[in-house]
């Protein structure tokens, strides 16, 4: 679901400030927070990234607020290969981007409180599918 991007850029550096420097690095060391780790697309260095989302059997699902901008999700374009901590609990999975899923419904079946946030910040909806295997 593509956007102006020109249009949004003010508020998705206003947004991507915010998390890179006040909320990921609070959130990151929460026991109870979904972490997304991916390899760095230049540096290949493990990158954690606070998520929200829900786990439904082995997949979790998650809608990122800044879609290809994201730099988790350009980091899963160049290797699709994740591992996720969910209850304390590392699992490695598969990451699969879903640019013609609906976004809005997706976040529908999502949790409410990160579903909003989601909405009222992001700039340009991508739903990701986490396929999780066991290490």
């Amino acid at each position: 679901m593509a956007t102006n991007v020109r249009a949004t850029e003010p508020k998705r550096r206003r947004v991507g400030f915010f998390h890179r420097y006040v909320a990921n690095p609070v959130t990151r060391r929460l026991p109870t927070q979904v972490l997304l780790e991916t390899r760095g697309r230049r540096s290949g260095l493990a990158r954690r990234t606070p998520i929200g989302g829900r786990l439904d059997g082995d997949t979790f699902w998650l809608v990122s607020d800044h879609g290809g901008t994201s730099d988790y999700i350009r980091n899963i374009r160049a290797d699709s290969r994740v591992r996720i901590r969910i209850r304390g609990r590392w699992r490695a999975g598969t990451a699969v981007l879903l640019p013609h899923d609906d976004p809005y419904a997706r976040l529908a079946a999502l949790p409410r409180f990160n579903s909003s946030m989601v909405r009222a910040l992001g700039t340009d909806l991508l739903t990701v599918r986490i396929d999780l295997y066991e290490n």
